[in-house]
């Protein structure tokens, strides 16, 4: 064996896993050793898979989990302490960060079919971001959700953006404020995840929740999530201006006429997602 040969690098494994069931997209981080902080890296291939499914039109929905104890620890403090010896002190690599991850955060809301996360440990920081950026959230008994920043000097200014339009007012601020982590049922109760079952079992229930959307018309739902969440940020007024705009595009949508004809003749609708 030469020395070249001998002193060749071990290949590392890929930081996020793709798989698919059905027609149902699985993204696992896979950074267990680092918590499954988000990387640069793994920002960068989280936000260029969403592209990806989003025009894929055999793909419904996405599920994004997580191996190892923890879901994500959040961004890679590691790797952007770093940066402290640029000229700048990191200002810019800072900058570039945060916006590329909101940006990733966004592409989430922002894609046209269903997000459901599967938490099956620790969710800090940007990880508890991540959580509540997805439009359905699973946690396993032994998952627990924390904004933790404050204990380091660092209030989680981001991840508030995600969590306050997730809980209650109150419930957020003492989360940012004390930096507590919550368990999986305390989350349920304030409305960070819509179910909690045995650990062990939140990857298989996620699936089968992103699959018993996914046989809903896709036309439907990639209209309805942008609706919910443009409306959202409307006054009341506003919203309900826009919501009877969209369910008259929605009424005239060929899908619509298929499922309201079948629903009377009591059969199932065929789907042709226009």
């Amino acid at each position: 064996m030469s020395v070249q040969a001998a002193r060749a690098p071990i290949p590392q494994p890929p930081i996020l896993l793709r798989e698919i069931v059905g027609s149902v997209a699985v993204l696992t981080l896979n950074r267990p050793a680092a918590r499954n902080s988000l990387s640069e890296a793994m920002i960068g291939q989280l936000h260029a898979s969403l592209n990806a499914i989003a025009e894929d039109k055999h793909l419904r929905a996405v599920v994004i989990a997580a191996n190892g104890p923890a879901f994500s620890a959040g961004h890679d403090l590691k790797e952007l302490t770093a940066r402290r010896i640029d000229p700048d002190r990191g200002r810019a690599y800072f900058a570039q960060i945060m916006t590329a991850c909101s940006a990733m955060m966004q592409a989430i809301v922002r894609l046209p079919k269903p997000v459901v996360a599967a938490v099956q440990g620790i969710a800090t920081a940007a990880g508890c971001q991540l959580v509540a950026s997805c439009d359905l959230a699973i946690a396993s008994e032994a998952a627990k959700f924390a904004t933790p920043g404050i204990d380091i000097g660092l209030f989680c200014s981001t991840p508030m953006v995600a969590l306050s339009r997730n809980v209650p007012r109150k419930q957020a601020m003492e989360m940012l404020l004390t930096g507590e982590p919550v368990t999986a049922d305390r989350a349920r109760e304030i409305g960070l995840v819509n179910r909690v079952v045995p650990a062990g079992t939140e990857l298989g229930a996620a699936i089968e929740l992103a699959q018993q959307v996914a046989l809903k018309s896709a036309y439907t739902i990639k209209l309805g999530k942008e609706a919910f969440y443009r409306q959202a940020e409307m006054s009341l007024a506003d919203a309900y201006r826009y919501a009877a705009e969209v369910m008259t595009e929605n009424m005239m949508a060929r899908d619509a006429e298929e499922g309201i004809g079948a629903f009377i003749e009591k059969r199932a609708p065929t789907w042709r997602d226009e």
